[in-house]
């Protein structure tokens, strides 16, 4: 079928009305959708998952490079398809990370960053997974590099990403140690599959991991926290370590020693997902179709969905995850 032949091009969902804090999130009917491409799908959305980016992207308000309805990741069911479509059929169970937009009832994704809903996973559960596996692969396997057993450190053990990284990083043999913020956060990510989980506010982690790896110290961290813990980062690491940044914050400054980044030969990095172009995205596709699927559909990777609030409750997720006491993800159940 042409994208010309398609009627009711449009969805109600929530917009970003200005700058500030979850109360400008505003419902609106109506919002006119861009004819889907042939090489793209419309997805009646069922549900969205909830991001960090959806929130910076609300503090800083609408903007004409995005889309001002939120959400870069959803599941549901294929409307439409595309005759460069290529698997995908009308009425597929799908999951797919999007450009914005998916805070909605509908929204238009590329073909290439839709997956089939991996068997045995509800709905719910898939729309919390793209931006998570995407994340982690592009960074650990992009941006690091990581190698046949890494060991790894992520702060933010029991985020969305990370609580997926360290289940799918430990089904492909890395050593995984994480950082969170609570004694209760520390006991979810040993559940999780953590070798090692660290208080930041009440241990020395990094003695922790120092004396966890004899001195040597790890070879990738990826780091959620913007610049906070960028001095004790450079400590942890081993020679030639990377570390990756995932948060600016709100414009931080990263400040360590110079002599043990010269001497250890550290790499400091950082990416952003969204920025990425779609051929890039597609090629991490591919790869998440080849490994990491096929370990989400034998139930060794599962994504942790921890609170579930209706669309039109928004803006009290957004507030849930800003207070910091969130664990897993947070996804919104979209009207039918």
């Amino acid at each position: 079928m042409d994208a010309t032949n398609l009627s009711d091009l449009c969805a109600d969902g929530l917009v970003i009305s200005a700058p500030g804090g979850p109360e400008v999130l505003r419902w609106t009917p109506g919002l006119a959708l861009p004819a889907p491409a042939p090489d793209e799908v419309l997805i009646d959305v069922a549900w969205a998952g909830v991001n960090r980016h959806d929130c910076n992207q609300r503090r800083r308000g609408p903007t004409p490079a995005h889309s001002d309805v939120p959400g870069l990741e959803v599941s549901g069911t294929v409307r439409w398809a595309g005759a460069r479509a290529g698997h995908l059929r009308v009425g597929d169970a799908v999951c797919a990370l999007v450009d914005g937009g998916g805070y909605a009832t509908r929204v238009v994704a590329p073909a290439a960053l839709t997956f089939a809903v991996p068997p045995g996973l509800a709905l719910r559960e898939a729309a919390a997974l793209p931006e998570a596996l995407f994340t982690v692969w592009h960074n650990f396997f992009g941006v690091a590099a990581l190698g046949p057993g890494e060991t790894v450190l992520i702060h933010g053990g029991t985020s969305g990403v990370g609580s997926l990284a360290l289940q799918l990083l430990g089904a492909l043999g890395h050593r995984v140690a994480v950082t969170c913020g609570s004694a209760a956060k520390v006991a979810e990510a040993r559940t999780l599959g953590a070798a090692a989980a660290f208080d930041y506010r009440t241990q020395d982690w990094v003695q922790a991991v120092l004396d966890g790896t004899d001195g040597r110290g790890v070879d990738v961290v990826l780091d959620m926290a913007a610049a906070a813990h960028a001095a004790r980062n450079v400590q942890v690491l081993a020679r030639r370590g990377r570390l990756v940044h995932l948060s600016p914050g709100d414009g931080a400054d990263f400040v360590a020693p110079l002599r043990p980044i010269l001497a250890k030969e550290l790499r400091i990095t950082g990416s952003l997902l969204r920025p990425l172009p779609l051929a890039e995205k597609a090629l991490i596709a591919d790869r998440l179709r080849a490994v990491a699927l096929p370990l989400v559909a034998a139930g060794r990777v599962r994504p942790w969905v921890s609170e579930v609030f209706p669309l039109a409750e928004a803006a009290q997720a957004h507030a849930r995850l800003e207070s910091g006491q969130a664990m897993g993800k947070l996804v919104l159940e979209v009207p039918r």
